[in-house]
């Protein structure tokens, strides 16, 4: 019996923040790990606006490691990532837009993010999903607690402050290693917080 390869479904959607969808994907083929990679026609939007590209790039998006992307059509709700028979470790939409949380929890699949994310939920599988509105409506909160309930984490694009980052890219590497915790993948960042020296006085 072979063993199935590692493999993490990503999902772009509109909300600012497509650094954090970059680096996660970078450090996930670093730990060579397949990318499974659907990206929402806002998140197109997104990427282009915030890196520059003008269609989503495997190569650009992983650091040079596109062997180990694959991008689906975000309208092929045929795809292999739509079905629970495809096998994988987790999913995590970073970032996620408030109109996808709602979308996900009221088990709306008019897209292949959407479709994926609810076969995640049902094959009792890791759905990670890394909202980055701010503030949040009341609607927002009650999706988040629907999705709660039906399994899911959400994990706001929220980094901590405690090992106190200099540059914009460890505040993204901090979220980063955060999602890449939450669905067992490896990496090699210093972004666990290890203790301090207590103060004698």
């Amino acid at each position: 019996m072979t063993t199935p390869p590692h493999r993490i479904v990503v999902g772009i959607t509109g909300a600012s923040g497509a650094r954090y969808a970059q680096r996660v994907i970078e450090l996930l083929t670093e730990a060579d790990i397949e990318v499974h990679l659907t990206v929402t026609a806002l998140g197109r939007r997104l990427l282009f606006d915030e890196l520059g590209l003008r269609q989503p790039d495997p190569d650009a998006v992983s650091g040079g490691r596109g062997h180990l992307v694959h991008l689906h059509k975000d309208n092929d709700v045929g795809a292999t990532i739509a079905s629970g028979s495809f096998l994988h470790e987790g999913m995590i939409i970073v970032p996620a837009s408030s109109n996808t949380l709602g979308a996900i929890a009221a088990g709306i699949t008019d897209n292949l993010l959407q479709r994926a994310a609810a076969v995640t939920l049902k094959e009792r599988r890791r759905l990670v999903i890394a909202h980055r509105e701010s503030p949040l409506s009341l609607i927002d909160v009650r999706s988040m607690a629907t999705l709660t309930e039906a399994g899911a984490i959400i994990a706001p694009l929220a980094p901590g402050f405690y090992l106190l980052p200099r540059t914009v890219d460890e505040l993204i590497d901090f979220m980063a290693g955060k999602l890449l915790d939450l669905v067992g993948a490896p990496h090699s960042l210093s972004t666990r917080w290890e203790g301090t020296t207590p103060v004698v006085e």
